[in-house]
């Protein structure tokens, strides 16, 4: 596949000196002949996912300008089930400034210019994330749809969306039904995924996967695919409470469908791994994975974002040892 298009492309504009995705995925109608043939040879996977973390290095300055582009694509998350408003707005204190002003100003980076792509919490507190991100240009995303096990009456999930939405909510997170899946029953994932989008209105959809449940890489592929189909802006690995959630094998077959859905018609989709990137060295090899796979696009937030709260702390860590040369503890780093 050739690189996306540049940024002075009509697909990619700029907006605050980053890239901008601003034609939604409209989707196709429902194809079983795209599923045919997709197949995931799962020990070549394996081999060129091996080959991620030696074939390129990043160091020294370029390291530290590589780790400030993976904090403007985190969608700062609290997903527990003793948040309190108080939580969200100061998880939502840390999106606007998320590297501190002494570490950025020894960069020489202006502080404003730094945010996280976006904050994900739950459909209860969409309205109090909207109100204290007001003015910050940082999107509030909810999951939705029964998040995480998804098992919740179909007309329950659409009403959820639609009230995130109201409340303010510009991404919507959604998990898909796992026993469509498994079961191979793609026309009716391509409903549920095309009835979710028709509820999203304006706001983007980021299809969950739930990789870790649905147990193949093939049937990773062909959900990839027909998520896809059927209108997701993004793509999502994991909800983050599966046993297993993001892995650079899952990741690498879910962007190589992003690229043939690209090669079919035009359309870039995002891609968003969660649960289990936590450290500086994990992300650096994910963006080696999308600059390599995908092209300099996908580097940033409108097409790719990754599910997290602790790989924060450690980001700022390893870039206060590159201005300092010294490393801090971890409690100086407070996620919120």
């Amino acid at each position: 596949m050739p690189e996306a298009p540049s940024s002075s492309s009509s697909v990619i504009a700029l907006r605050r000196g980053v890239a901008v995705h601003p034609e939604r995925n409209p989707g196709v109608p429902f194809d079983a002949a795209w599923l045919d043939g997709l197949r995931v040879n799962q020990s070549a996977v394996e081999r060129r996912t091996a080959t991620l973390g030696t074939r390129r290095t990043v160091k020294k300055d370029a390291q530290a300008a590589w780790l400030l582009k993976a904090v403007t694509c985190i969608d700062l998350t609290t997903l527990s089930g003793d948040d309190t408003e108080g939580r969200v707005r100061r998880l939502c204190a840390k999106a606007r400034q998320p590297v501190r002003a002494d570490i950025l100003s020894a960069l020489g980076i202006a502080p404003q210019t730094i945010t996280t792509g976006a904050v994900c919490v739950y459909h209860r507190f969409v309205a109090a994330a909207v109100d204290a991100l007001q003015g910050s240009g940082i999107p509030v995303a909810a999951v939705s749809t029964g998040f995480p096990a998804g098992l919740i009456p179909h007309p329950l999930k659409l009403k959820e969306i639609e009230a995130s939405v109201a409340d303010g909510a510009q991404e919507i997170d959604i998990v898909v039904t796992r026993e469509y899946v498994l079961t191979g029953n793609w026309q009716a994932l391509y409903n549920e995924v095309r009835d979710f989008r028709a509820a999203c209105g304006p706001a983007h959809l980021k299809a969950i996967l739930a990789t870790g449940d649905i147990r193949t890489l093939s049937n990773v592929a062909r959900a990839s695919m027909i998520c896809m189909m059927a209108g997701a802006d993004f793509i999502k690995t994991s909800t983050g409470k599966e046993g297993v959630n993001a892995t650079l094998d899952v990741s690498l077959v879910m962007v190589r469908m992003i690229r043939d859905y690209y090669e079919r018609t035009g359309i870039l989709i995002g891609f968003k791994p969660a649960g289990g990137v936590s450290t500086a060295k994990s992300v650096l090899t994910y963006q080696i994975l999308m600059k390599e796979e995908l092209g300099r696009a996908w580097l940033e937030p409108e097409l790719f974002r990754i599910g997290a709260s602790s790989l924060l702390a450690d980001i700022e860590r390893q870039l206060e040892h590159h201005v300092s040369g010294r490393y801090s503890s971890f409690n100086r780093h407070p996620v919120a």
